[in-house]
């Protein structure tokens, strides 16, 4: 199967371009702050107070999706000239940089409102996952982050992978980690629960998602696999969130948080 040839620019006014990816980060922010002022009502939060959460949480996953790349995934170069870090046109991101960045948020915010940390992130991590499905159809419009050599039915030629077809492993990330776990998160949120279950739950998915994807996905380039001759990058950095997003649902549910 061929990769679709799509133009990254989206739309171009002079020398203005407008690429699909920034419009799929706005997609995604959209698609947030929509069922967050759904959601608000019923857990007492004001129109205001979403919007200014998600703005809190933008800054962080910029930011800290950027920082985590840079230190997570280009090092060596960044080493070397630490400017390259304020590069954001340049590409590079990092879910987990962006989730350090987004509890970093959540923490100011929380001295900002009173609210509690968790009441904050248990609100809004169902919201999460859309800006995950956006932003990697984002990924497979840029034709980037595609997966291993397969002879799936669906496996693609990909412009910058070679001339074999791959796992298009951004659509499975987008499935699982986008659609899938919001399903999952807008149902289990439906009901009341502990203090930071569903949280736990957000972190416990999304570490499994994407440990799971890592086994079709490419490794990166200049770490390749960097223990027991398969866990990659993506793995290590997952295996953490799976602990703790284990922890705190089962602690939650036992002793309270």
């Amino acid at each position: 199967m061929l990769y679709p040839a799509i133009d990254p620019v989206a739309i171009s006014i002079g020398p203005l371009h407008i690429h699909w990816y920034g419009l799929m980060y706005l997609a995604g922010f959209v698609g947030a702050w929509s069922l967050g002022r759904l959601r608000a009502k019923r857990y007492g939060w004001t129109a205001e107070q979403v919007e200014d959460l998600l703005f809190y949480g933008a800054i962080g996953v910029i930011i800290g999706g950027r920082l985590g790349y840079s230190l997570f995934y280009d090092l060596a170069n960044n080493l070397d000239n630490p400017l390259n870090i304020l590069k954001v046109w340049q590409g590079g991101m990092s879910f987990h940089g962006g989730l350090i960045g987004v509890l970093v948020a959540f923490w100011l915010f929380s001295r900002k409102t009173g609210k509690s940390y968790f009441t904050i992130s248990d609100f809004i991590a169902p919201m999460v996952p859309i800006g995950l499905l956006f932003g990697r159809v984002g990924n497979f419009i840029n034709g980037e982050l595609w997966g291993k050599v397969s002879d799936v039915p669906w496996a693609m030629v990909f412009p910058t992978g070679g001339p074999l077809p791959r796992h298009p492993s951004m659509l499975y990330e987008a499935a699982l980690e986008g659609l899938v776990l919001f399903i999952i998160l807008f149902i289990f949120s439906a009901k009341p629960r502990p203090a930071g279950a569903v949280s736990g739950l957000f972190l416990l998915g999304y570490g499994v998602f994407r440990f799971a994807v890592e086994f079709v996905r490419t490794p990166d380039e200049q770490y390749g696999y960097l223990a027991l001759d398969w866990l990659t990058m993506g793995q290590i950095l997952s295996l953490p969130m799976i602990v703790l997003g284990l922890f705190i649902l089962v602690r939650s549910y036992k002793k309270g948080l």
